[in-house]
């Protein structure tokens, strides 16, 4: 088989090739290779097939990667220049960190019980932190932040070279006035963003536990948790730290534990990565635009310098044509961004549709409109983590939520008949059971079954009524006995499953309460006020193994011991008595979502038990082999039980999840479910959830442990298609050891995949595996400490504030209140932010490039002189009052009305191919603006007639009208404060002219002269393009445009 094989698999980083027999002896050697021959063996050497073809390669996939995956590696100076510089200090800095980082050595610890003090070791504080700087790194981290981005280093060394006297071409205030508004509204709002994480971390560490020591309770911080320290946790309070606990109390629900790892040392934040600095796709691919840009300046530059014929001191004429003509390179583009990047998150934040949103970091709202995949936990997430009963089915007769009021009389006339003829001859019980279990078997009625399966249901479970002391809160009595009056008003139910809970409940709602609970009985409570009282005698825990538990109770009225077991169907199935409609009903069960438990018993008599009972006791003294031991004597009693019923309990969904997850499907979005649960819970989720719709196949990876296992299986779900894939994480973690690239492949494939018992950090693993692989923006969602880390590493991360608590919602992008939110989050904010971030980032581009051409032309008419058309505050009022706030307005634009893009989701499509801005849009504005400044430039040229200064006045004020009317071109949906904004610059300028002296010729701005020139020039220049968009929209127009009208 080939789990025989000796494999000797080559790491991934390795291009060398190996040995195949290098690690066996000679003799073996020989053998071995005739041992390949087996069937499975020879499937296993075959390379992975990929598709029906095959790969390129022939040869075996144990030795070689395919040609896809390897590339070819650049040396020397090509590879410094193509990324190598970046790889050089990335590592330089990662020595560093490691090295001001180094982590304790983890050994065994000694802890004094309630004396923290006596602990020889300092051990970390008790202390949430998710900020990402402190006092010191805050300015270098954030100045780094910046400057890593070109476009802002550029400015930078464009502002710096003012200090230079022949470089110098206008007044300093022109450059470092922007770089220092940009830099400054950046800290500010990093600031903001830190101080209310800090915010958050404290409100979390101030929350107080009891503290017991030797002077009794004390309140104490959970930040000043120590080590050793004896903490009494209240029911649904926050567990502060990794604890042992020591002591529970069923009565008030409260438990004693002593911390054992605190701060940086519990589990969770060791299995939570450090929060990074997330980049939105836009910024990205604005970034390259950007670069594309300063290319073109260095080329015009160049050029300019080449038609003057490199006469004089040509390099500092190259340098002032590059400072010149800095203005391709907007510095306006980051202001203009982050500022509707912070419009965004206020606009999300104030949204009534998604009450209670909160927008944690504010510099990826772009993000939701682009997304791809999106990981989403189960528990809390998709679901409320409340069961409720769905199902009753007793063989011939099944009861759902419309017809529980028939159990209910069922139970109500069964007990009370009981109840009479107990009253009618009390010592008759006896003898009328040993009557009943000698008589022939004899078709039970209705009554009698649902009777049967009621007290079944009640009594085969771990669940623990609690009742509230409201003495309690003095903290006096949290330990005392609660009067017995089984009050139902202050009882709730404590379980480590909510399955048993929903259970006891449903039994409670149909008149038989369980009241009390201890280690050796329960009592039950009837529909008359009846206590039944039943003695536990054997309690078989539920295992994952097993699939089942089971309970042997003794009635004290009667002195029947009974076995009632309940379970899944699988383990159950060989256990009961033959039948023929289990397996069916089961099935249909599962395809409604529900899942499903079947419960039976068996009567034992006085001697069968007490024979169990013996053999179970010295099982359980066994030294060898004992849990097999013990087993096999619980195996003995599973014969030939007698099948009660089948119950079927929902996990009830969050609110609108169905309709949600369907949105988010035909938005093409691909969803991933990431849950620890067990892989029936989650199989059985899925299906009620719709994330995998009723007519796909659901393939469920078989569990591997071996490569050999893992290519056989890879295979054979190759071959299946369009199903949805259901793998546990033991199984995911030995097919991303060995077939990593071809497992990815495969699972992009499918419509959706479910990943059951996952870590925290196989969760992350997923994610960045999808951002490596794919290149797709990925989107986690999460409610618990446990997804933290998914959330952290996705592109976009949201948390819901749920029953696990806030750590979610505190380390996430965007905190929402329900699952449903995120449809109108990403459907709505995602795609308008997105839009408009791209339509303003073009045309701030736009509005630096049309003025630099106009400089070109200038430059070039005036026999390629480097001196500046416009300086001092025109270029400064240019990018600021006269044009800034109708470009800014564009942030209120939208194709799309909500309603439109919830109703349409598939128009989010479009959004994730990235065509509302790229190389494409960007060249179709460069044009635009070599169009607009060449007429702007030629015409006032053309049309001047005494004075230079006529030139400056003609063109800047044509040059302002056309940016105006540029603006209302790119609007699609006016929006009355855009009306304002345009109206409000055009009055600026109007107003400013009367103290622009030392730029215009204020006598000649008054003339008719002056305003039909600037208005047949406008004209020119903006006409064209209104008749273009015109005859766009007609014969070829968006997919939105035919949805609007």
């Amino acid at each position: 088989m080939a789990d025989h094989i000796p494999l000797h698999p080559v790491p991934r980083r390795t291009q060398r090739r190996a040995a195949y027999y290098t690690s066996l002896p000679a003799a073996q050697r020989h053998h071995s290779r005739y041992q390949v021959e087996d069937e499975s063996s020879l499937l296993d050497e075959m390379p992975l097939m990929m598709s029906e073809e095959g790969f390129e390669n022939d040869e075996s996939d144990y030795h070689t990667l395919p040609r896809a995956r390897v590339s070819h590696r650049k040396r020397g100076l090509e590879w410094f220049i193509c990324g190598g510089w970046k790889f050089l200090c990335a590592s330089c800095c990662d020595w560093l960190i490691n090295i001001c980082r180094r982590k304790k050595e983890l050994k065994a610890r000694t802890v004094w019980l309630g004396c923290p003090e006596k602990c020889e070791e300092k051990y970390p504080r008790n202390a949430i932190k998710n900020q990402k700087y402190n006092i010191f790194t805050f300015i270098p981290g954030v100045l780094y932040e910046q400057f890593k981005f070109f476009l802002n280093l550029y400015f930078l060394i464009v502002s710096c070279s003012q200090f230079v006297p022949a470089l110098k071409i206008g007044y300093l205030y022109t450059y470092w006035a922007p770089l220092g508004f940009v830099l400054a509204v950046t800290m500010v709002r990093e600031a903001v963003d830190e101080f209310r994480r800090y915010q958050r971390d404290k409100e979390m560490n101030s929350q107080l536990y009891s503290k017991l020591t030797i002077r009794g309770k004390v309140q104490v911080k959970s930040s000043d948790i120590q080590v050793g320290d004896l903490i009494i946790v209240e029911k649904n309070q926050r567990i502060p730290s990794d604890m042992v606990f020591l002591r529970t109390s069923e009565k008030t629900g409260t438990v004693i534990g002593v911390v054992i790892y605190t701060g940086k040392e519990t589990r969770s934040v060791m299995n939570t990565s450090n929060p990074k600095n997330k980049v939105g796709l836009l910024d990205l691919e604005l970034n390259q635009l950007t670069k594309a840009l300063f290319l073109a300046l260095v080329a015009l530059s160049i050029v300019m310098v080449t038609l003057q014929g490199f006469v004089g001191p040509w390099y500092r004429n190259l340098f002032r044509f590059l400072l010149l003509f800095s203005y391709i390179i907007p510095i306006s583009l980051r202001v203009n961004l982050d500022m509707g990047k912070a419009a965004y998150g206020w606009m999300i934040m104030k949204d009534d549709n998604i009450p209670g949103t909160v927008v944690r970091t504010s510099t990826i709202p772009e993000e939701l409109g682009r997304l791809v995949y999106l990981l989403t936990d189960k528990t809390g997430t998709l679901t409320q983590n409340e069961m409720i009963f769905k199902r009753l089915h007793l063989g011939t007769v099944s009861y759902g939520t419309d017809t529980m009021d028939e159990i209910q009389n069922h139970i109500i006339n069964s007990y009370s008949q009981m109840h009479s003829q107990s009253s009618g001859n009390s010592t008759s019980s006896t003898p009328s059971r040993k009557v009943q279990s000698s008589a022939p078997k004899v078709r039970k009625t209705v009554s009698s079954r649902i009777h049967e399966a009621v007290k079944a249901i009640a009594l085969c479970h771990n669940v623990t009524p609690v009742y509230e002391s409201h003495a309690g809160v003095t903290g006096e009595t949290e330990y005392a006995e609660v009067d017995q009056n089984f009050s139902d008003e202050n009882r709730t139910y404590q379980a480590s499953s909510p399955d048993e809970v929903a259970l006891v409940q449903w039994t409670e709602s149909v008149g038989l309460t369980l009241v009390n609970r201890d280690l050796t009985s329960m009592q039950l409570k009837t529909p008359g006020g009846q206590i039944l009282t039943y003695y536990i005698l054997q309690v078989f825990p539920f295992t994952s193994e097993s699939k089942r538990m089971g309970i042997i109770v003794r009635d004290e009225s009667t002195g029947e011991v009974t076995f009632y077991m309940k379970g899944a169907d699988v383990a159950m199935s060989t256990i009961v008595q033959y039948n023929d409609w289990l397996e069916e009903e089961c099935g249909n069960m599962a395809r409604e979502g529900l899942r499903t438990l079947v419960v039976a018993k068996k009567s034992l008599t006085e001697e069968q038990y007490q024979d169990f009972e013996n053999r179970y006791n010295q099982a359980k003294l066994s030294i060898h082999d004992r849990a097999l031991k013990v087993a096999a004597v619980v195996e003995s009693l599973e014969r030939e039980m007698e099948l009660l019923c089948l119950t079927g309990v929902e996990d009830q969904l969050q609110a609108d999840v169905r309709p949600t997850l369907e949105m988010l499907r035909n938005a093409g979005i691909k969803i991933w479910m990431l849950t620890g649960d067990k892989l029936e819970t989650a199989t059985c989720i899925a299906k009620s959830s719709h994330l995998v719709s009723r007519t796909q196949d659901i393939h469920v990876f078989r569990p591997v442990s071996s490569r050999g296992e893992a290519h056989l299986e890879l295979n054979a779900f190759r071959r299946k298609h369009d199903c949805a894939l259901v793998i546990s994480g033991d199984s995911l973690e030995v097919c991303l050891k060995y077939y990593e690239h071809e497992f990815v492949e495969l699972a992009c494939q499918c419509p959706a995949v479910v990943c059951c018992r996952c870590s925290p950090t196989q969760k992350a693993h997923i994610v960045k595996l999808l951002q490596h692989h794919t290149g797709k923006r990925t989107c986690a969602i999460g409610d618990g400490g446990n997804d933290v880390s998914m959330i952290q590493a996705a592109d976009c991360g949201i948390g819901i504030e749920g029953k696990e608590g806030k750590q979610a919602s505190l380390a996430a992008d965007f905190s929402i209140t329900q699952f449903k939110h995120i449809g109108r989050l990403l459907m709505v904010h995602g795609r308008n932010s997105y839009k408009r971030s791209a339509a303003l980032g073009q045309f701030v581009m736009h509005r630096g490039l049309i003025i630099s051409t106009m400089q070109a032309v200038f430059s070039s008419v005036f026999y390629f002189a480097s001196i500046p058309l416009y300086q001092g505050f025109l270029m400064v009022g240019y990018a600021t009052i006269y044009t800034m706030f109708p470009v800014f307005s564009l942030v209120l634009d939208q194709d799309v009305k909500p309603e439109m893009a919830l109703l349409y989701p598939e128009l989010y499509k479009d959004l994730t191919k990235g065509r509302s801005l790229s190389f494409k849009t960007f060249l179709i504005w460069v044009l635009i603006s070599i169009y607009q400044g060449g007429i702007l430039m030629y015409g006032a040229l053309l049309l001047f007639e005494s004075e230079f200064v006529h030139v400056v006045a003609i063109s800047f004020t044509a040059l302002i009208l056309t940016e105006l009317l540029m603006v209302a071109l790119t609007i699609r949906t006016w929006h009355w404060l855009m009306v304002v904004a345009e109206f409000f610059s055009l009055g600026c300028y109007v107003a400013s002219l009367a103290f622009l002296n030392e730029y215009f010729d204020v006598a000649f701005i008054m003339t008719v002269t002056f305003l039909w020139k600037v208005s047949a020039i406008t004209v020119v220049s903006c006409l064209p393009l209104y008749i273009l968009k015109y005859l766009k929209r007609k014969f070829s127009p968006p997919s939105y445009s035919k949805l609007t009208s």
